[in-house]
């Protein structure tokens, strides 16, 4: 049968994956609160539609970053992807080239970012810091070699969140998924199990800068010639700040509820980071989108798109290209949907929309 939710993808991936990576990819830091808050908040925004607007079928098309797309819509960046599927990134970035959205490649993808740009998606590339500034300037100069649309920058991850988990499960990569961004030097870490530790942990400690400042930031936007991103703000002020710094775009993020845990939900910080930028950059919201409806609350509530992360990740698990390419077109349904209900003939309509805030 045909799946009719995103949830159903979860489902069907939990029966599919071994468990240790079905936890490295569902869980979140710590005792997870941050991450079932995503949830709750965005199920607590009642969006009060507008009738009699003469909208019959909605028009999902919009501009993320100065280019048109056919949805608000992006998928995420995830890492290790091919820990779910063999086809891994490749199989995300063409069904999502497909579906006519961006594709967010991770710098610890698990496949080179040379060979996601080739599979014809419209790819934004997404940068951890790196501890050598060498390595960064190598890593961005294949970025933009690769025709890369966009510089997406996580400035969330000082360190790893703890993850109990992996540490339960003592999570290290299987020998043939590999940082394919990085040195190959610095994969052993990544692949050296112990008993109560978690190797991506100790590997990613050891790869990324832990005390990224906002200079850095300044001095990534006089190198690189693309639209900046900066992801991982939830504090208004902050936002502030990567807009004086040169960012074209923010998005509002918790990274899914890995990080800090007991940070508030992304959605609840969105309205007031969109009230502090004005219309000085775009702010788009990542964590626990679900649906179609969430989409619509994230426009009503001043986002000019959302990413999309986990739901895509178990289509992928589930069945590869054709899989993600369906949860795609789910999701647009979903939204088309939800516009036409609400009344907005566009997205950008439903940053007209009143929201209310339910318990």
């Amino acid at each position: 049968m045909s799946a009719v939710s995103l949830d159903d993808y979860a489902e069907r991936a939990r029966a599919v994956l071994p468990p240790a990576v079905w936890d490295y990819v569902a869980g979140g830091s710590a005792a997870e609160v941050t991450l079932h808050a995503n949830r709750s908040a965005l199920d607590r925004v009642a969006v009060l539609p507008r009738v009699l607007a003469g909208v019959s079928t909605a028009n999902l098309g919009t501009r993320l970053l100065g280019r048109p797309y056919a949805m608000p819509v992006g998928v995420a960046p995830m890492a290790y992807q091919r820990l779910v599927h063999p086809d891994g990134e490749l199989a995300l970035a063409a069904a999502a080239g497909a579906a006519g959205v961006p594709y967010l490649a991770s710098t610890l993808a698990s496949t080179p970012i040379e060979q996601v740009a080739g599979t014809g998606a419209e790819v934004w590339f997404q940068l951890y810091w790196l501890r050598e500034r060498a390595l960064v300037r190598d890593l961005l100069d294949r970025v933009v070699a690769a025709g890369c649309r966009a510089l997406v920058v996580t400035v969330d991850v000082p360190v790893l969140g703890r993850h109990p988990r992996d540490l339960r499960n003592a999570f290290r990569l299987p020998a043939e998924v590999i940082a394919a961004n990085l040195p190959g030097g610095r994969d052993a870490l990544a692949h050296a199990g112990a008993p109560g530790l978690s190797a991506n942990d100790a590997h990613t400690d050891a790869s990324f800068a832990p005390a990224l400042r906002w200079a850095d930031l300044a001095w990534l936007r006089e190198h690189v010639d693309l639209p900046l991103v900066v992801k991982g703000v939830l504090d208004p002020r902050d936002a502030v700040e990567a807009v004086r710094t040169g960012a074209d775009a923010v998005v509002v993020s918790n990274h899914g509820g890995r990080q800090l845990d007991g940070a508030p939900a992304s959605v609840t910080m969105l309205p007031e980071v969109v009230d502090a930028v004005g219309d000085r950059c775009q702010v788009l919201l990542d964590s626990g989108i679900r649906g179609g409806t969430d989409v619509l609350r994230a426009l009503a509530l001043g986002a000019v798109g959302v990413l999309v992360g986990r739901p895509l990740l178990w289509a992928l698990a589930v069945g590869g290209e054709p899989a993600a390419r369906d949860a795609l077109a789910l999701l647009a349904a979903e939204l088309r949907d939800a516009l036409t209900l609400a009344g907005c003939p566009d997205p950008a309509a439903a940053g007209e929309l009143r929201t209310v805030a339910v318990s």
